[in-house]
């Protein structure tokens, strides 16, 4: 079992064809070959070898080289974002890690064996020469790819001593794999989650939304919930475990909020909608009342509450402030009404200003995650189709002589005319024969109708003015009657 040579880029080959020619040796590792073994597309492309930093950038001409621990970055031509830089690092040996996040000390080494040893996980321990097409694998990494097991190299509890954000890379892989932690490999990050507290939130953000944007989130998170680790993560969301909810939910708020995300990645839907859905009711647990009357559990206001604690959390954890806005907005408005027997046109204008023009599909999807994050089947109701099409006629603009290419005020310029009912009959004018003929709505074209308009008596303009009012209106109920058709309302 090993990579094809077909499937490494060209501009990876030249890397390693330059380095061996300058006589050195030189490996693709890590996840890129673990990737291509599992025939998948790597993220990133890592080359190994025994040459020095200063000898890496002798060898090529546009590098550079910014870190402590050798890594040079190769800059190419290539048009593929993870082929325009493909970092190239010397065998390392690596001491002490005293905080739990990085080495006191690293040291170059003449071997291909020091560096895998130090790598955190056996199947991102492999090394290929694609040159020599040859596979070195020191740590069983070939036999889990097939049985599909995360396992650390060597001792585990030392690998993840090293580096606590390993712990938490664990679970990412696994969820970005579909893979299954090896019993030993669990045990040691079960034993050492506290060790996250000495990690940045940078570092933890970056991981968790690697997770959140895997395949499978909600097995991955309630992995990481019962390791422990998801209190480091975010932990407002374990409180809505054991939450019930009212008789419209199946599963308490926790696994709600799970299963709306996973529902996001199965639609392979945004990173921002995702963590949306991940969040969305947040906000319960802190809103649940009994209710007497109802015989049921209520939440009002969740929305109100769970934006907050949304945007604390994406906070903590550094997301940028757009993300934050957003995240938070989507979170804030996702009760919205949407009754079609009783919401109106200027009620769902107000949700689009709330929310942002540019959020409202999201917002829209966010809905459908949250139904079937409940238990139900069915994605999108009729009320819900309903409500989109009233979002499609709110956001398109409406048939107007607003769509002319002149008016009132350059109508009076050309005809000369004075402010009054004639002005509006010319445009309404105007706008019949535009709807017939989009092509006829230019400034020239117009300019010379108006001339001949100009000369109507009022009686005859005032019939074309109410005839193009006529137009638009038919028009206009045509475009809302295609927009119904379109969401399967009409």
């Amino acid at each position: 079992m090993q990579p094809e040579l077909r499937q490494i880029p060209p501009e990876v080959l030249k890397i390693v064809g330059n380095l061996e020619k300058s006589g050195f040796e030189a490996w693709v590792v890590g996840g890129c070959v673990r990737d291509l073994l599992l025939d998948r597309k790597p993220h990133d492309w890592d080359v190994t070898t025994n040459a020095s930093p200063a000898e890496i950038q002798g060898i090529f001409d546009h590098t550079y080289y910014t870190n402590d621990f050798g890594t040079v970055g190769v800059v190419t031509d290539s048009l593929d974002e993870t082929l325009k830089v493909v970092e190239v690092t010397p065998y390392r040996l690596e001491g002490k890690y005293s905080d739990s996040r990085r080495p006191d000390s690293v040291i170059f080494s003449q071997k291909l064996d020091d560096d895998l040893k130090r790598r955190d996980f056996t199947i991102n321990a492999l090394a290929y020469s694609p040159t020599q097409e040859k596979m070195v694998d020191l740590y069983g990494g070939i036999k889990d790819i097939k049985d599909m097991l995360v396992r650390a190299v060597g001792e585990p509890r030392a690998r993840f001593g090293e580096d606590a954000l390993r712990i938490l890379r664990a679970i990412r892989i696994a969820a970005e794999l579909d893979f299954a932690i090896e019993e030993e490999t669990k045990g040691a990050m079960v034993e050492l989650v506290s060790q996250l507290e000495k990690v940045s939130k940078e570092r933890i953000r970056d991981e968790f939304v690697r997770i959140i944007n895997s395949q499978k989130p909600l097995k991955s998170l309630v992995l990481a919930q019962g390791m422990g680790l998801l209190k480091y993560i975010a932990p407002d969301l374990e409180q809505g475990m054991g939450v019930e909810q009212n008789q419209a939910h199946s599963f308490d708020v926790f696994e709600h909020n799970l299963r709306s995300l996973q529902h996001a990645a199965d639609k392979d839907w945004s990173s921002d909608i995702r963590i949306a859905a991940l969040f969305h009711d947040v906000g319960k647990p802190k809103t649940s009342r009994w209710s007497d009357e109802k015989k049921d559990w209520t939440f009002y206001g969740h929305d109100v509450v769970g934006a907050k604690i949304t945007k604390k959390v994406l906070e903590d954890l550094r997301f940028s402030r757009e993300i934050v806005d957003k995240v938070e907005r989507l979170v804030r408005w996702h009760m919205f009404f949407s009754d079609p027997d009783k919401i109106t046109l200027s009620a769902v204008r107000r949700i689009i200003t709330n929310v942002g023009r540019e959020n409202i599909e999201d917002l829209v999807k966010l809905r459908i995650c949250d139904r079937i994050g409940t238990g139900r089947p069915k994605e999108q109701p009729f009320r819900l189709r309903m409500y989109q099409s009233m979002i499609e006629q709110a956001l398109r603009d409406p048939i107007s002589v607003g769509m002319l290419a002149v008016d009132g005020k350059r109508v009076m310029e050309i005809t000369r005319e004075a402010p009054g009912p004639r002005i509006g009959w010319m445009l309404h004018a105007l706008l019949e024969e535009v709807l017939d003929d989009p092509t006829k709505n230019t400034v020239e074209y117009l300019g010379e109708r108006l001339g001949d308009l100009t000369k109507l008596a009022d009686g005859k303009l005032r019939i074309l003015g109410e005839g193009g009012k006529e137009k638009k209106e038919e028009a206009e109920e045509k475009k809302i009657k295609d927009i119904r058709k379109k969401y399967f309302v009409s």
